[in-house]
């Protein structure tokens, strides 16, 4: 196990101000949250501004989501092997760059661009925000109240998203939803060189920069040939040739890594049940849960109209169920056992995906958003931190940071691949009308597809999921799941619900 030491002048030099380096760690995760969602309200005004088409509405989302999956892991690996310090400003840098470049954007291609930019950066910012964390905080619970505000912050900035995200698009303009991260991202970049202190990992390992690079470029192939079919078809080459690629690629990237001496994502991991089968229900999980947030937005401007700033209001109550399911979820857990929290929670999820599939082009407030909303991320919360304790659970005590980095990376690459396919879905049905109705029909097919999903995956987990849970996966201590030698696995991330399920015990 690698070894993190901190000189003690250092230590000693930095214990004043230690809590800069929470601010620092905590805005660093913020913004890396905020702009998962931030945009989502803000969808229809790039639209109709930069006269963006169905499919590249949703690369505004896949680009950033695509790239910040694919570059986690290796952005882990980077802060523990490189300086967590150095990590954290560079990775910030980027989001901040790429943050006033997307908001200055004048075409199509320079938002996409932007928001992938902006996804390479926080997949390097990321991870190194918990490890400075915990390095900079002693064990005990200063440390559990440092974490539990981390996870907070970071929980707030997805709750956020929509609100702020309609709030900007509605008093400014769409930019600015982008924009907004510059002035926090230089000040806390000003900060940051001036307070943090350099850690790193005391062994050093080639970075497998090359399973990064293929793996998301695979993805992005194939989500990219997903979309194509909606108007070339399956059969053309525009389809086929983006999806046989990505999957060749995909290929080749788990030979890359059962041959590499330090890969990115070690394939022995895959081989305990827990660990795969967990990996596999949050891929499920993401691919409805991320296009739900997409559909549900576009459906609250586009056909009941509601300005942005009243869509992120309305939205604002399921983003709450996320947190509050999730914040419940240890106590749950503790009475039910990890497994069935999960099957309740996919069970829940399912149900509010069928209610939501019954959305008409006239619904009401409750029954067509919130309601049906709140019910499917109260579901996701119940499910996502019972399936983080039982991958970690079944992992080798070293490799506990990489399968948190990991469930993380399965949830976000599941949404891009679900809102490719959705979207898809929902295109198909609409035919390319542009009605109240024949987007409403769109939408419903999608969100009946997704619930349809959620059954399978509710049936998979039945059967695969282990029942039996290791002492240590129920409530282990904040010390030991997030000191810095244990944040120093080959991931470099932990994961937020493994952090949740760790302070709400």
């Amino acid at each position: 196990m690698a070894d993190v030491t901190t000189p003690a002048h250092v230590q000693n030099r930095r214990t004043p101000r230690t809590w800069a380096v929470v601010l620092a760690a905590c805005v660093g995760q913020f913004l890396v949250v905020l702009d998962v969602s931030v945009v989502n309200v803000a969808l229809p005004s790039m639209r109709s501004d930069l006269g963006l088409s169905a499919a590249q509405l949703q690369w505004v989302l896949n680009a950033y989501a695509i790239a910040f999956a694919g570059f986690m892991l290796l952005g882990g690996r980077a802060a523990d092997l490189y300086g967590r310090k150095r990590m954290f400003l560079v990775g910030l840098g980027l989001f901040t760059a790429a943050s006033l470049a997307g908001g200055f954007a004048q075409e199509g291609w320079q938002l996409l661009a932007a928001r992938a930019a902006q996804g390479l950066g926080a997949a390097v910012l990321s991870p190194a925000t918990l490890t400075i964390l915990t390095a900079a905080v002693p064990e005990g619970h200063a440390r559990t109240k440092a974490i539990g505000t981390w996870m907070a912050v970071g929980a707030g900035g997805g709750a956020a998203g929509g609100m702020v995200g309609g709030v900007l698009t509605d008093v400014l303009n769409w930019r600015w939803v982008l924009l907004i991260n510059v002035p926090f991202g230089v000040l806390v970049l000003i900060g940051g060189a001036a307070w943090l202190a350099e850690s790193r990992a005391r062994e050093r390992h080639r970075i497998d920069l090359l399973g990064a690079v293929l793996v998301t470029a695979g993805l992005a192939a194939v989500a990219y040939g997903i979309v194509q079919t909606e108007q070339e078809g399956w059969a053309a080459p525009a389809t086929l040739v983006p999806l046989l690629g990505g999957l060749a690629l995909l290929a080749l990237f788990v030979l890359v890594e059962a041959r590499t001496a330090a890969p990115l994502m070690p394939l022995r991991v895959l081989g305990t049940r827990a660990v795969a089968a967990a990996n596999v229900a949050m891929i499920v999980m993401g691919s409805a849960t991320f296009s739900m947030w997409y559909f549900m937005t576009v459906y609250a401007q586009s056909v009941l109209g509601y300005t942005p700033m009243q869509a992120g209001f309305a939205l604002l109550p399921t983003s709450l169920a996320v947190v509050l399911g999730s914040t419940f979820a240890p106590r749950m857990m503790a009475r039910v056992g990890a497994k069935n929290l999960v099957l309740i929670g996919l069970a829940v999820t399912a149900a509010g995906f069928g209610w939501q599939s019954t959305m008409g082009a006239d619904g009401s407030y409750f029954t067509s958003i919130c309601g049906p909303g709140v019910l499917m991320m109260a579901g996701a919360g119940f499910a996502s931190t019972p399936l983080a304790s039982l991958a970690t659970s079944g992992a080798a005590p070293g490799d506990a940071g990489l399968v948190s980095g990991l469930v993380n990376t399965s949830r976000t690459m599941g949404g891009a691949l679900g809102l490719a396919v959705l979207s898809t879905v929902a295109a198909a049905r609409t035919g390319g009308g542009t009605g109240a109705e024949d987007l409403t029909a769109g939408f419903a097919l999608a969100f009946r597809t997704a619930g349809s999903v959620l059954l399978g995956g509710l049936l998979m987990m039945t059967l695969w999921l282990p029942r039996h849970r290791s002492p240590r996966s129920g409530t282990p201590s904040v010390s030991g799941a997030s000191s810095p030698s244990r944040t120093s696995s080959p991931s470099g991330t932990s994961s937020a619900s493994d952090m949740s399920r760790t302070s709400g015990d």
